[in-house]
């Protein structure tokens, strides 16, 4: 469920910087995501290894290797990278609770199926042009160039 997720708003916020820094072409190292994002590294591991997992992100090895996006940013909805990254366990209870098994469960998955039907209207590319729209510049790459 969306409403209680600190998981799902870290792994939007990671695929939003890996949009905005890397793209699909440059990468960016997992210390700056979580630099960036005033996270712990060790924190983040374990979603950065969930998105890489599904698709979302691709990881590059080696000195200068991080992660790109999997996919493009138009292609990648904000539904997807959570539930990527979330479990739908069910509520616990043992059914004696009548009023949160007939009124509040019921409540909190219509509220849930809500907000995952935005986050299905959304996608990177909107977070990047929101970006855009407040000012910030994404930085530029240099001109890759191939001489032997």
């Amino acid at each position: 469920m969306y409403l209680r997720r600190d998981r799902a708003l870290t792994a939007i916020s990671i695929m939003l910087d890996v949009a905005f820094h890397a793209g699909r072409s440059g990468v960016v190292s997992g210390a700056d995501i979580a630099r960036r994002g005033d996270m712990l590294r060790r924190g983040i591991e374990p979603v950065l290894q969930a998105l890489s997992r599904a698709g979302l992100l691709s990881s590059v090895r080696g000195p200068k290797g991080g992660y790109r996006l999997g996919r493009p940013p138009r292609t990648i909805t904000l539904n997807e990278i959570v539930r990527t990254v979330t479990e739908d366990p069910e509520m616990p209870g043992d059914g004696i609770n009548l009023l949160r098994t007939k009124v509040l469960e019921p409540f909190w998955q219509s509220v849930d199926q809500e907000v995952s039907e935005k986050m299905a209207s959304v996608t990177l590319e909107h977070l990047l042009q929101n970006a855009e729209e407040a000012g910030m510049q994404r930085p530029s790459r240099a001109p890759i160039s191939f001489s032997i």
